[in-house]
């Protein structure tokens, strides 16, 4: 394993590792208010949330992506190393993907993915997705618009990251907050 894929499973696991040993009991969750308790701000609703394990039934996982997109490849490795089973399907046009799925306009990204019936797309941190399958929302998917610094598959060699909001995208298309940071 190269160091780059290293660290990428060491900031995945060392997350889960410490919200596990403080983790209460799991809550009931309705569907309108997983964004509001599932953001990673210190906050004490994020705190109260209990550590989301690899799906039970480990779920394949459809990436589209562009076959010269770097950045891509590094996220699909991120998600590999929290354990989930990746097919990459490479496309030079992800335009009519992301309009199939959903992806409201304004908040693409590089690469598309689908899975549990929920698209997630960008580099939307493995933690997220893994929550999101637990919870399972009344939802299209999940966004990180852009291509934030530091996300999954966008780290800096120097460390440096940039603040980002991953949302949670309705059925109607809204958006709401699914975690930060």
């Amino acid at each position: 394993m190269n160091s780059k894929c290293m660290l990428a499973l060491l900031a995945t696991l060392a997350p889960l590792t410490l919200a596990t040993a403080c983790a209460k009991s799991p809550e009931p969750v309705s569907n309108r208010s997983v964004a509001a308790i599932t953001a990673h701000s210190p906050s004490p609703a994020a705190a109260a949330l209990p550590a989301i394990a690899a799906p039970a039934k480990v779920q394949q996982m459809v990436v589209h992506k562009s076959p010269t997109c770097g950045c891509c490849g590094a996220w699909v490795d991120h998600m590999r190393a929290a354990g989930f089973q990746v097919e990459v399907r490479e496309t030079d046009n992800l335009h009519p993907i992301k309009e199939r799925v959903g992806v409201p306009l304004g908040k693409g990204s590089c690469h598309t993915a689908e899975i549990g019936g929920y698209f997630i797309e960008g580099h939307v941190p493995a933690e997220d997705v893994k929550r999101l399958l637990a919870h399972k929302p009344d939802a299209k998917g999940l966004v990180v618009p852009g291509m934030p610094a530091g996300s999954p598959g966008m780290e800096l060699p120097d460390g440096r990251t940039e603040p980002y909001t991953v949302e949670l995208v309705h059925r109607d298309g809204s958006t709401g907050v699914f975690a930060t940071h």
